[in-house]
Order: C-alpha cells, then structure tokens, then sequence
C-alpha cells in the first residue's frame, strides 16, 4: 500500500474528449485508463489519487487522446468537505476490491489447473513451464494492484496470501514433474493433491 495522506486527499480528475470515429481511439485510451486504475466518474470523466504511481498512466492516456486529436483537461481536485472525500475514497476502494476479487478467482483458477494435471498425472517440462508462466502472471497481477491500491481494500492480505499458495503449488507440481522425469526417490509420485 502506498503511503497516502489521510485528510484532504487530492485527486487527478481528467477530462477526455475524443472524436466519435474511429472507435479504435476511445477504446485505447479506456483500456488505458482501466490499465492504470482509474475510476470512471461518468462519460469522459476520470479520477485518481494524486500519488506518483499514476502519473505515468495519466501521462500515456492524455498522449493516446491527442494523438487521436481529442483534448484532455487534467485537473488537482479535492472534495469540498469531508463528505466527498470519503465518497471518491469508498468509490476507489471498491473498484479496487473489485480488482481484487478477480485476482481471486484468477488464482483459483491456477491451483484448479495444478490439480487437474496431478490427478491426470501429465508431468511434462512444457505443462511445467505453462504453469510457471501462469504464476509470473499472477505475481505481476499482484505487483500491479498493490501498487494502486493506495487505500487498502480489505481483500488485499487474503490476495497476498492466495499468490503465497499458488508458488507453493507451483513449487510441488514442479517437483513431481523432476521427479518423473528424472526417475529419482520423487519417480513415484502420488496424484494427490495437498
């Protein structure tokens, strides 16, 4: 979690107007946007805290925008009392939990595919680094979203846990897989699953 100030929080809010035609440009920059974490406020409107890890992502969504000859209007903004500070904090946190949910499932996901190759004993070098490959995925995933979860959504320790389970996975599947391949004391692996 970033260090964040608790009162008074100030916001980057850009403004994007692009041309209707091609489509190709709104998508781009929302893909951006969505990338970086920022939260919609409405069409065209989008905030995030003013904390350097979004800088660059608002850097490359205002460059998308003009190249595509559209104007973007980026502004410093804070609430104007209290109240609206905790609304924009409580918006952001829940897209970030949102984020987090999906990193969830996304890691089910992975231990689901690990089991399923242990109980149908495939311990190939190529399902071994399809796996691996999968679990660098979910860590950079991981790095991403703690790095722009600047609050800390309550789902985030049950999410650095999860990735703590999948390299465990990861690291006992790979085992078993040397252990076939190499015929040593692991050559008779059971299909289990811990």
């Amino acid at each position: 979690m970033t260090d964040v100030n608790q009162e008074g929080r100030d916001w980057l809010l850009l403004l994007v107007r692009l041309p209707a035609q091609p489509s190709r440009h709104r998508v781009a920059v929302w893909r951006e946007l969505r990338k970086v974490g920022a939260l919609s406020l409405g069409q065209g409107v989008w905030a995030v805290p003013d904390v350097p890890v979004f800088a660059e992502g608002i850097r490359r969504a205002v460059e998308l925008t003009e190249r595509a000859e559209g104007e973007a209007v980026t502004l410093a903004a804070s609430g104007r009392g209290a109240q609206d500070e905790t609304r924009l904090r409580a918006m952001f946190t829940a897209a970030r939990s949102d984020d987090w949910r999906e990193f969830l499932a996304d890691c089910d996901k992975f231990e689901h595919e690990i089991a399923k190759e242990i109980r149908i004993a495939k311990f190939t070098l190529a399902e071994l680094e399809e796996e691996e490959q999968s679990l660098e995925r979910l860590r950079r995933r991981h790095r991403d979203l703690t790095a722009r979860d600047v609050f800390g959504a309550p789902e985030a320790p049950e999410a650095r846990e999860r990735l703590r389970r999948c390299t465990e996975v990861c690291e006992d599947y790979a085992e078993r897989v040397f252990g076939v391949l190499h015929g040593g004391p692991g050559a008779a692996v059971e299909n289990d699953v811990r």
